[in-house]
Parts: structure tokens; C-alpha cells; sequence
């Protein structure tokens, strides 16, 4: 098995986000920032607003008030309940209060009921990175891991939801990545606009969620990434779904659990999945290899036996097609010198 050009493919984050499969569409030109991208300060602001709009008055031991214009909590309930001023929350919303004390933070992640990885997000955006975000390369030993794996699909992808390392279950279990004419190697731009991720992940709307939740993150830890910056952009300009879900304040950091995927041979797949987190650098997010699997002899095995086949027969069918070619060269340029060697003859170009 090739392992270095089966598995790097374009070789960077760029290259594989322009070997799309999600028909080439530009769409029109954005107009404006997305709110929580690029300026740190609005990023705080923005997501504390998103996610006080979550929380329902009733559920912190507030009455509903009467009427209220907007969802959920307002500004000086939300204060009232971490125990800041006004004045001051106000202040931080509207991004002419940085970097609060993590007695603050501490105080606005209880009031919100923000869990370990939302709590995470909300102090990086107070504290924010500057700076470009640190290359996680594709390393050999990481390679060899990957097709180590085998047969249990896997792929890693770096902070901007690349695809950028695989091997052969693994591509061919969420698209057949390996191929760019099949798909983009972004699996958020997979997701949001190529209308066949919505087969391939049966629980779709799961998948898109947990994208923008990552893509939040990374936005938060590196917002002088300008790739980055405007892949959310194109985003928000491009899906309408997209959009929805980063107004949501959705923060989400890989872990483990259970996924279904379905396969066009190999079927419907249940399968339970850990992410294994490779650092680019100590403190700093890196590649993310996600590994699937299923229990001995139930019927998420018996699926990954069909994809396993599916992959053989695909190397078959690969192997007999380099043969055929390289045969047929062989031939031309026997030929070509047979010709070469007899004066008088035309020599085939």
C-alpha cells in the first residue's frame, strides 16, 4: 500500500479545501465579518450574547417578566445572577471591557451553565492568542500509524476541519475523501454544501453541529488565521444552516461516542469512534485522528467486514488499471523504437 500518496493527497490546507466536490460554486462576494471571527473582543461579546440568549429565565429561578423582546435571559438578569454590574456586563458585550478577572469569567460560566469545554472557550476569547496558528504536520510516524489501523477506518484533520491524513476504510467511510473528485477534503464545507454528506451521515444535523462547535474553538484559540477566518466566512455567506448554528454559540471539542454512517455497498454502519489528539505544539491544537470501531461479532463488524471488501475490490480494480496502462506504454514505446530502427517507416507520435 502507498501510504505517503494515498494518504497526504494535496499536502496542505489550501490545496485540499480547492480539490473540492461540492460543484464549484463560488456564491456571492461577503459583505461583512461574521461575528466571533477575527476581533477577539467582539468574539467575547458575541457569545456571551448568544448564550444568555439560551438560558430560559425560569430554569435560574427567574419569572418570566411579561413579555420579552428577546430569548431568554436579559442583560442585567444575566449580570444580577454572576454578581457584576450592569454597567460592567454591558461593557464586555459590547467589547469595551477586556481581559475580566477569572473570578468574572468564573462567576458569567455558573450564571450560564457553561460546561468544561464552553468554560474553556469563553476564557481563550478573554485572554485572546495573537499571532499565527502552528502548523501540525503530517508526519511519517503518524502515517504509519494510520495504516497500522487498518482494519479500523481512520483519518485525522487539523484545526480547520482538513482532512488531511487517511487510510483506505477511513476515506472510503466518510465519502471517499481520498478522491477529490468525489468530495471536498473539508469536512465542513462537505457537510454544509454538498447535499450528498446528507446520505452519508444519516444524522446530519448532529455532524453540522459538532462542526461549528469545533470551528468556534479554533476561531477562539487562533483569530489571526486568516484560511481559517474565511472559511467561516464563506460559510455563513454560502448556508443558511450554517449561519443558524454559529448564532447558536455551539462550542464542541472532539471526544468519543457513536456514530452512524452509510456506505452506497457497504450499507448503513453504527460505530463507536475516540478522537485522539495529536498537539501541534505544547498548549495548542494540532491534528485530531478519529478512529472508528464496533463490538466483535455484532453488526457494526459485519459492516466494516462489507466496507473492508468494498476497499479490496477498489485496490483490485486500481492495480488491474495501472497494469493496463503501464502495459500500453510498454507497447508504445517498443513500438516507437521498432519504428525508429526501420528507415521509411513512420514512427507513431
Amino acid at each position: 500500500m502507498d501510504v505517503v500518496e494515498n494518504r497526504i493527497g494535496t499536502g496542505s490546507a489550501t490545496g485540499a479545501a480547492q480539490g473540492s466536490g461540492s460543484g464549484g460554486a463560488t456564491g456571492p462576494e461577503p459583505v461583512e465579518p461574521v461575528e466571533g471571527v477575527g476581533d477577539p473582543r467582539r468574539a467575547l461579546g458575541g457569545f456571551l450574547r448568544a448564550r444568555r440568549a439560551r438560558v430560559a429565565p425560569e430554569h435560574v429561578g427567574l419569572t418570566g417578566g411579561g413579555r420579552r423582546r428577546v430569548r431568554g435571559l436579559r442583560r442585567e438578569e444575566l449580570a444580577q445572577l454572576a454578581g457584576i454590574s450592569v454597567d460592567y456586563y454591558v461593557r464586555l458585550e459590547q467589547g469595551r471591557a477586556t481581559q475580566p478577572s477569572p473570578e468574572v469569567l468564573d462567576a458569567l460560566a455558573r450564571a450560564l451553565g457553561l460546561d468544561a469545554a464552553e468554560r474553556g472557550h469563553l476564557a481563550t476569547l478573554a485572554t485572546p492568542r495573537r499571532g499565527p496558528a502552528p502548523t501540525a504536520r503530517v508526519s511519517r510516524p503518524l502515517l504509519r500509524v494510520l495504516d497500522a489501523l487498518d482494519p479500523l477506518p481512520a483519518f485525522a484533520t487539523d484545526h480547520r476541519l482538513d482532512v488531511v491524513a487517511w487510510n483506505d476504510l477511513g476515506a472510503e467511510l466518510i465519502g471517499g475523501v481520498a478522491d477529490p473528485d468525489r468530495r471536498d477534503r473539508n469536512q465542513a464545507r462537505y457537510l454544509f454544501l454538498d447535499p450528498g454528506s446528507r446520505v452519508v451521515h444519516p444524522d446530519w444535523r448532529e455532524r453540522a453541529t459538532e462542526a461549528v462547535g469545533q470551528l468556534r474553538v479554533s476561531a477562539g484559540r487562533y483569530p489571526d488565521d486568516a484560511e481559517l477566518a474565511g472559511l467561516i466566512t464563506d460559510l455563513s455567506t454560502r448556508s443558511d444552516e450554517f449561519r443558524r448554528i454559529w448564532a447558536s454559540g455551539e462550542v464542541l471539542m472532539c471526544g468519543a461516542g457513536r456514530k452512524r454512517l452509510r456506505h452506497p455497498v457497504a450499507g448503513l454502519l453504527t460505530l463507536d469512534f475516540e478522537a485522539l489528539n495529536v498537539p501541534a505544539a505544547p498548549g495548542e491544537l494540532g491534528l485530531v485522528v478519529h478512529v472508528f470501531s464496533a463490538e466483535e461479532g455484532g453488526e457494526g463488524a459485519a459492516g466494516l467486514a462489507r466496507l473492508a471488501e468494498v476497499v479490496r475490490d477498489m485496490d483490485v480494480r486500481d492495480t488491474a488499471m495501472r497494469d493496463t496502462a503501464m502495459r500500453d506504454t510498454a507497447m508504445r514505446d517498443t513500438a516507437g523504437w521498432d519504428m525508429e530502427e526501420r528507415p521509411g517507416l513512420p514512427v507513431p507520435s
